[in-house]
């Protein structure tokens, strides 16, 4: 049997799959599955033990990105598949997935495009209070696979031994002890509705690094953002005696694999709801993630509930959740509300529970 899954864009989006495809392999483990992904998130599904082929698809413009998609089309025809389905829903997905002639194709019962599958799944327009992975997992439903547990099937991404050395490696070149506690603070999101103020990142870094000296405080960024944790890191280094500063660690870019080896040499992560978050949730390091927009009931770890982890928001908002395109209060207030204070107790928190 021949499986063709289809996921483009986000790296959580991407993540909230890859509980489906522990389930399918699962259900079919003779089957051969293959992923369409594209650039972005490719290493999240990259080194999946139940794919036996990724397909890493670009997204280009114009007549050259026609003519790249149609050729993909042609390969895909090829294969042959018993059964597509499309966790996206998008244009192109949903075009790939039609133009794959798998004999079953599944997906969103989305207008204008839902004649492309042969089966459809209604998927509510509205923002509801349901996880990701549960929305996703509709899909399966229409091929018999019985609704998910956390800890049945958790999201996943395969952690690189050499790669996980490597980032240890580089921790040492930065003054980072193999006695001391790594927390690793993601300070960037995809868009501004995410993203908590620099000053209140700041704060937190300095708080913890003051209170623990074993702590080293690991700032990191997505790569359009690193002038923004150069100000964190240069904050939260004022507020500490010169002798502490250093405990406050600029190690530049990572990627996510490197993310992934790193969280697994980490004590806690603090972050908003963001790529990295998800990425942080495939392993077992005790989290703090801050929600804005976005509720922790469709996108908090999916994984085993004894993993540490806490979730900051700010309730009773009539605006929240919303759909990301205009601040109607226009302050951000979700995100701004929510206070270093309680960031730093949630964090001493799940630090005190570690060890």
């Amino acid at each position: 049997m021949k499986i063709l899954l289809v996921r483009l864009r986000m790296i959580g989006d991407v993540v909230f799959t890859t509980p489906a495809i522990a389930a399918l392999h699962a259900r079919f483990p003779n089957a051969h599955l293959t992923y369409i992904v594209e650039p972005a998130a490719a290493p999240v599904v990259a080194g999946n033990p139940c794919l036996a082929e990724v397909i890493v698809a670009p997204r280009q413009s114009g007549v050259r990105g026609l003519l790249a998609d149609l050729a993909l089309a042609r390969r895909l025809s090829r294969q042959r598949f018993d059964l597509a389905i499309d966790f996206h829903g998008g244009p192109r997905a949903s075009l790939l997935t039609w133009l794959s002639g798998a004999t079953r194709r599944v997906g969103y019962d989305i207008a204008g495009r839902g004649w492309m599958y042969t089966e459809r799944v209604r998927r509510p327009r509205e923002l509801r209070a349901r996880h990701s992975v549960e929305n996703q997992w509709d899909l399966l439903a229409a091929v018999g696979i019985a609704p998910p547990t956390r800890t049945g099937f958790p999201v996943q991404m395969a952690a690189d031994p050499g790669v996980r050395s490597a980032v240890r490696d580089r921790l040492t070149a930065h003054g980072v002890p193999d006695t001391g506690r790594v927390i690793v603070m993601h300070v960037s999101a995809s868009n501004p509705f995410r993203r908590w103020p620099a000053a209140s990142f700041s704060r937190v870094a300095a708080t913890i690094a003051a209170r623990h000296a074993d702590a080293y405080v690991l700032v990191t960024s997505g790569p359009s953002e690193a002038d923004a944790a150069a100000r964190v890191i240069d904050a939260a280094r004022q507020q500490l005696p010169e002798g502490d500063r250093s405990r406050i660690v600029a190690c530049g870019e990572f990627s996510l694999a490197e993310l992934r080896g790193l969280v697994d040499l980490a004590v806690l992560y603090i972050g908003g709801d963001s790529g990295p978050m998800h990425i942080a949730a495939t392993s077992r390091v005790p989290m703090v993630s801050l929600y804005g927009p976005t509720l922790p009931a469709r996108s908090d770890p999916w994984r085993d509930p004894s993993i540490p982890h806490i979730s900051i928001e700010t309730t009773g908002l009539p605006c929240r959740p919303c759909d990301q395109r205009v601040c109607e209060p226009g302050d951000f207030r979700c995100l701004s509300r929510i206070t270093p204070a309680e960031v730093v107790d949630a964090a001493e928190r799940l630090l005190r529970r570690s060890g």
